[in-house]
């Protein structure tokens, strides 16, 4: 299993087995997101409380999710090119970060869209908002200390050691609204119970969850296949695959 694992981490072989990976996630992500809208959008219910409005949530919960697992798969990969030394970990990080961003900006806008005729406001100071945004600003913070220093290792440790302090953010937004009073509601989805009133509403929701990690995965991939292809520059396949593309 290392061995195969340590195999995989070879820059030269990710970069041949990836491009064979990425359909396997793009097709999944299609599939998923259209099934997952036409459930959400025709055939879950209308909301009881907030009538069509609500139906933002398949959007807003599996991106806010997103925003919190890729950060997890940053740091994490960050880990484990600072312990074992491993290229591509650092190049998963790096490149998981803009995406992560993306999603963390996505569950903050379309969270305002639909707090505004829940609470009268676009925004508020309230303890899952601003540790949401706290996370935008961790992934923003990581990419500009990525960007920092002109030595690429030490850019990859050190934006690492910032990603795996910013950790501690990730529960805060997880139980702030059990720790604060606050106006956000609670986890839409949790290991022992659904807050979601009706099983069409839940379909959608874990099917866009889903079809949001194949495009994580599918975004990811594609983006590390292009920084791999920067980061060994030097070496001879890179060069054999600029000639052959070139």
């Amino acid at each position: 299993m290392w061995k195969w694992i340590q195999a995989f981490a070879s820059p030269k072989n990710f970069y041949q087995i990836s491009q064979k990976i990425i359909p396997w996630f793009l097709f999944p992500f299609i599939v998923l997101t259209l099934v997952g809208l036409y459930w959400g959008l025709i055939v879950a219910p209308i909301d009881y409380q907030q009538g069509e409005s609500y139906r933002i949530m398949f959007i807003h919960v599996p991106a806010a999710w997103m925003s919190m697992f890729i950060y997890l798969v940053l740091a994490i990969s960050g880990g484990i090119g600072l312990i074992w030394q491993i290229k591509l970990a650092y190049v998963v990080a790096k490149v998981s970060a803009p995406i992560g961003a993306a999603f963390t900006f996505l569950a903050l806008v379309t969270g305002a869209v639909w707090g505004k005729p829940m609470w009268g406001t676009w925004w508020v100071w309230d303890a899952r908002l601003t540790s949401e945004l706290i996370l935008l600003f961790l992934y923003l913070a990581y990419m500009s200390l990525n960007n920092a220093f002109d030595n690429p290792k030490t850019a990859s440790k050190a934006s690492s050691v910032l990603a795996i302090v910013g950790l501690i953010n990730l529960p805060i937004i997880h139980y702030s609204v059990k720790w604060w009073n606050t106006l956000h509601q609670g986890a839409s989805v949790s290991v022992n119970k659904v807050a979601v009133q009706d099983a069409d509403m839940l379909i959608a929701l874990l099917l866009m969850g889903m079809a949001f990690k194949f495009l994580y995965g599918a975004l990811m991939l594609m983006r590390a296949r292009d920084e791999v292809l920067v980061t060994e520059q030097n070496s001879s396949w890179v060069k054999k695959v600029i000639m052959e593309h070139g």
